[in-house]
């Protein structure tokens, strides 16, 4: 039954609805420095509620010589509001590298007091790299047009010749024909890999079994390169299935877990690879060459306890030949790039060491929703259920 302190609890004003509606956590700071109060989504980030973040100045929440202590001084002497971009407001409890917009303005009607909005920028960097990645693949598509054409006639009629000459030549001047032959070859395999590139066809794309997928590559990993590594599933059974192809999504979870295995080929007994499945809503992102935006609530991540990747090398990782294996090609990630974008989803890297996360993040399958010609799957046994088990 209703206790009578819940009847008497006034009823939210207007500005407190408005306030609790905004996704952005804001803060009302006093004259001496301590949280007046507090919205919904501040309660979410600080991971405390309003009533406890009351009881606190804004000091003990923040870093130490947090620049968002100077902006509010700044904005409390000069009665202007300020702006500043990418703060990192993450401590220990609430986890590190917690970037985010700041506006400070003063409140004229209560004076001294100082309103604090911040804005994450975990969605918005993701929305620019992502455009960023889309951008790498164009002009890889337009390299691999330009190498295709001007590089293999060439290295057909080279290798044709070295065959000519190694039939007259003496066993010594065989092994240089022999190794002309084998770079031909070589460089024509790494053409043959960056022609893919070129393919902008439609992707077909239906409902897949992202589990099934996910099973699949892991008995492949298993059999072959990652055969002495632990995988450890953390899949969410109730997910609905993804609007995908499933043989380019065999690709991009293949390309990397192989890059998590050879990651982890150090670590012995201790490897570990880690596939997880869950539905994140809340991210929202254009398809390429359609109008319409589509929502992004499937999150499929590749985990790894490898050393990570090197700091310098994560904004640009997903660009051709940028690799971190002294043998690689750095085509791998750019391919695995573009299959997501187009499928009109997200790619994220997240590393420190002895944890590397590799999430993607994919629109559903809505079967109320009329397929359009890309969009028909093509892929054969491609499961059709609303949802889907792990098995």
């Amino acid at each position: 039954m209703t206790s009578t302190a819940e009847h008497r609890r006034p009823l939210p004003t207007d500005a407190e609805i408005i306030l609790n509606a905004l996704p952005n956590p804001v803060l009302l700071v006093g004259p001496d420095g301590r949280i007046a109060d507090a919205n919904m989504a501040a309660e979410s980030f600080f991971e405390i509620s309003a009533q406890f973040l009351q009881r606190h100045s804004l000091k003990e929440l923040v870093p130490f010589g947090s620049p968002l202590l100077a902006l509010i001084d700044q904005v409390r002497s000069s009665g202007s509001p300020v702006n500043e971009y990418k703060v990192d407001l993450g401590t220990p409890r609430m986890g590190g590298d917690r970037q985010v917009d700041l506006h400070v303005a003063p409140v004229s009607e209560r004076p001294g007091h100082i309103v604090v909005m911040l804005q994450e920028r975990s969605i918005a960097d993701k929305m620019d790299r992502q455009l960023t990645h889309r951008s790498a693949a164009r002009s890889v598509i337009a390299l691999a047009a330009m190498l295709a054409h001007e590089i293999k006639n060439p290295l057909s009629g080279i290798r044709g010749a070295a065959q000519l000459l190694e039939q007259a030549a003496s066993p010594e001047d065989r092994t240089l024909t022999r190794l002309i032959c084998d770079e031909a070859d070589r460089i024509v395999t790494l053409v043959d890999r960056m022609e893919v590139f070129g393919d902008d066809r439609p992707v077909a794309r239906g409902p897949v079994n992202i589990h099934s997928v996910l099973d699949h590559v892991k008995r492949l990993a298993q059999s072959g390169f990652a055969r002495n590594i632990r995988f450890v599933e953390d899949y969410d059974p109730s997910l609905p299935p993804v609007l995908a192809n499933q043989d380019q999504l065999i690709q991009v979870f293949l390309n990397l877990v192989k890059n998590a295995a050879e990651a982890t080929a150090d670590l012995g007994n201790e490897a570990e690879i880690q596939l997880t499945t869950a539905f994140r809503p809340g991210v929202r992102l254009s398809v390429p060459g359609k109008k319409s935006r589509v929502s992004l609530p499937l999150e499929f991540c590749v985990k790894d306890n490898g050393p990570g990747v090197p700091e310098d090398l994560l904004p640009n990782l997903f660009d051709p030949f940028v690799t971190t294996k002294p043998t690689g090609s750095g085509l791998g990630l750019a391919l695995v790039a573009k299959i997501v974008g187009d499928h009109g989803g997200i790619i994220e890297c997240e590393s420190q060491p002895r944890k590397t996360t590799f999430r993607v993040l994919l629109p559903m399958f809505n079967a109320a929703k009329k397929l359009d010609p890309s969009d028909r799957d093509d892929v054969s046994g491609t499961p059709s259920h609303a949802s889907q088990n792990t098995r």
